[in-house]
């Protein structure tokens, strides 16, 4: 089966999204699975065994439970069938790049527009009271 067939199902995506995150149990992906999709926990096994025998995961016993871990490699053979297309949106990405670190400074510069110049300047409390004129009565 080719990789993409495996990552074009719903379910089977939904699984390596949780197995990204790293090793999980059968039980712990079923409950996620069949609460978002409303399918079995017969029809989420199956699409575990499809991910463990295309090689997208593997699992290994841990007492009586079965833990699923993800496997890079066929994601990266996924990825390198798409390298004649990234041509088509990266320019577009890298254009989104520049546009948000432009944003980024603009908005920095802006902060530092409206800080006080007169920063460091001003006086304290302590400072401010000793200002007054000690031959004028003080208000209460």
């Amino acid at each position: 089966m080719h990789a993409l067939d495996i990552l074009g199902d719903p379910v089977r995506r939904r699984i390596l999204e949780l197995l990204a995150d790293g090793e999980r149990s059968a039980g712990d992906i079923g409950e996620v699975v069949q609460r978002e999709f409303g399918i079995s926990q017969p029809a989420v096994s199956q699409h575990l065994r499809v991910l463990r025998e295309s090689g997208f995961a593997n699992v290994r016993p841990d007492g009586t439970r079965r833990l699923y871990a993800l496997e890079p490699d066929p994601l990266a053979a996924a990825a390198a069938w798409f390298d004649p297309f990234r041509r088509f949106w990266q320019p577009h990405l890298d254009a989104l790049g520049t546009e948000l670190a432009r944003g980024r400074r603009t908005r920095r510069l802006a902060n530092l527009a409206e800080e006080p110049v007169t920063a460091g300047t001003e006086k304290t409390d302590a400072e401010k009271t000793d200002d007054t004129d000690s031959t004028e009565p003080l208000e209460e």
